[in-house]
């Protein structure tokens, strides 16, 4: 971590704030949180990432966009855990926010109130179309919130939905376009008779 004296001054003079990237799978959520990392880290402000243990679908520590680009992180069992670790930090990056437990907005509000830009990026809706895990209270509260879109596999128009191609029906199922793709209203709505 890097840290000095002049960045953390700047940093609760300031004042903290929230922001949110969110959207479907595939539709660069990652993408855009390592590139505000990494606008940070130019700037030589200190920097703690993280994300979920449970995440390691292309790395055990980094968090990996579906282009390859990458950024250290650490991962983590529990939101508790980044309030304790990300506290002296001047910005916070939290990925895939809707894999923790439902203390997230409070560390994250926590964070912002300590004068510590947070930025989270994850999932709005599941794979139903329903909000998912502690993201959606996140956005109600953040000074911010980026909505990206990827583009529908079926007719090309903006995408907002992950869709699941596999049959299971828990909420949450770790995979990649093996077991999701990207589609619009109209395509999620009409299901399996489109993709067939």
């Amino acid at each position: 971590m890097l840290f000095n004296e002049d960045v953390f001054k700047r940093k609760s003079e300031h004042g903290g704030s929230i922001e949110v990237i969110c959207g479907s799978m595939f539709s660069g959520k990652t993408e855009e949180l390592i590139r505000r990392l990494k606008r940070g880290q130019i700037a030589k402000l200190s920097i703690e990432i993280f994300k979920p243990k449970k995440d390691t679908r292309y790395d055990e520590t980094a968090i990996v966009s579906h282009d390859a680009n990458s950024i250290k992180s650490t991962p983590v069992e529990n939101s508790s855990s980044i309030l304790l670790l990300g506290s002296n930090a001047a910005i916070v990056g939290i990925d895939e926010a809707q894999f923790f437990d439902e203390e997230l907005p409070d560390v994250c509000t926590k964070l912002a109130n300590k004068g510590i830009r947070v930025i989270v990026a994850g999932l709005d809706m599941d794979y139903t179309g329903k909000p998912f895990g502690p993201l959606p209270a996140i956005m109600a509260m953040a000074e911010s919130v980026t909505k990206v879109h990827a583009v529908c596999v079926i007719c090309g128009n903006p995408a907002l939905y992950s869709y699941r191609l596999i049959e299971n029906d828990t909420q949450i199922l770790l995979g990649e376009k093996e077991s999701y793709e990207p589609r619009c209203r109209r395509c999620f709505r009409l299901g399996k008779s489109v993709s067939a």
